[in-house]
Order: structure tokens, then C-alpha cells, then sequence
């Protein structure tokens, strides 16, 4: 089977919003919720869109950075790019790389720190 198939169902499936770029920071994927969590900024319609217009100056300049670190090695892979307490999370961004370990885009990644209270393995 196509591990194409697996990969985009895991995304689908995250509850974190997950935003795939390429590396000159166009918008090539979207997992659902980050559809909904951006659909004031457009949802689906940022997809093929750069993300650079989505954000201001400052932000711009340090997505640049954290690309061009990633670009100097293969093990250049993540960012802590903030954390937001009213949500308590992190936000890092993640280099994608090839099989060969080049450059091919990244994502940004939603660790959130508040503890699950429902039952564990509650399956009705």
C-alpha cells in the first residue's frame, strides 16, 4: 500500500494544526485542523499560497533564519519557535527532508502541555 496514504491519514487525523511548506515557504498542505484553526485567514484557500504573507516583518525575517540554518546541515531539524501560555503549548518548526537528506520544506509543529483527563482507552 502507499505509505502516501498513511502519512496524509495520520496528519488528517492530529488535532494539531499542521501547515506544510516547501522551501520557498508556499503553503502545500493543510491537515484539517489547521484549515479550521486559520479559517479566518483564509483556511483551505492558503494552500499554494506563501505563508510569508500571513505573518508580519519580524516574523518573516525569522522564518528566514530558521530556513537558512536548516539549509547549512542535515542535522539542523528543529526550532522552539515560542510558547503560548493562554493556550499552553509550544510551537517548533520542523525541517522535511528528502532521501538524500536535502532541504525539501517545513512545518510547524503544536505541542500542547495540558493533560488529558479522559479515561485511558475509553472507547465508547
Amino acid at each position: 500500500m502507499n505509505e502516501v496514504l498513511f502519512f496524509k491519514s495520520m496528519a488528517e487525523q492530529d488535532t494539531s494544526p499542521i501547515v506544510i511548506c516547501d522551501t520557498k515557504h508556499t503553503v502545500v498542505y493543510m491537515n484539517s485542523a489547521a484549515k479550521e484553526r486559520y479559517s479566518k485567514r483564509g483556511g483551505a484557500a492558503l494552500i499554494g499560497k506563501s505563508l510569508l504573507e500571513c505573518h508580519n516583518a519580524v516574523s518573516n525575517e525569522k522564518i528566514g533564519k530558521v530556513l537558512n540554518w536548516f539549509s547549512l546541515s542535515s542535522s539542523n531539524n528543529i526550532v522552539h519557535t515560542y510558547f503560548n501560555e493562554k493556550e499552553n503549548k509550544d510551537v517548533y518548526m520542523i525541517a522535511l527532508r528528502d532521501e538524500k537528506g536535502s532541504l525539501i520544506g517545513y512545518y510547524e509543529k503544536h505541542e500542547y502541555r495540558n493533560k488529558d483527563s479522559s479515561p485511558f482507552y475509553e472507547i465508547n
